[in-house]
């Protein structure tokens, strides 16, 4: 078992989730560090609309069984990376206990080998960061 320590740092969010999902199917352990960071593309406009609606949805039978969307960057980061995993199977369950998201870099984090993920910003022109989404969906 490898452990990889992932840069988020201008990093698109589904490029970041799917090599990070594959890293952790194959038994390897990934921390994913600065999720602040990370970034989405398009308009600001239509990706705060389109969380919106998912943070605000409520069962109206028993409002406790609805989903649950965070607004914190690092628990928004996970979410998004769980959704590639199989995580109702056995395999999905036990590869994603491996991952670690944090926001900034942690003190003490041991030089592990570290994984580089091509950055988005020579591609794209409309890119939103995770802390200015999760700020806009209520984030303090």
């Amino acid at each position: 078992m490898t452990e990889y320590s992932i840069n988020g740092d201008g990093v698109i969010l589904g490029r970041l989730a799917s090599k990070s999902a594959k890293l952790l199917l194959e038994g390897n352990q990934v921390n994913i560090f600065n999720a602040e960071k990370i970034v989405m593309s398009g308009h600001l406009k239509d990706i705060v609309s389109k969380y919106k609606v998912k943070v605000e949805l409520k069962d109206k039978a028993n409002p406790e069984h609805s989903p649950y969307i965070s607004r914190r960057p690092d628990l928004f980061v996970k979410r998004v990376v769980r959704g590639m995993l199989p995580y109702r199977q056995p395999k999905g369950k036990n590869a994603f206990k491996n991952l670690k998201v944090y926001i900034g870099v942690p003190e003490g984090m041991v030089e592990t080998q570290k994984m580089d993920i091509k950055k988005g910003e020579e591609v794209y022109e409309n890119l939103i960061t995770i802390k200015t989404l999760s700020e806009k969906l209520g984030y303090k």
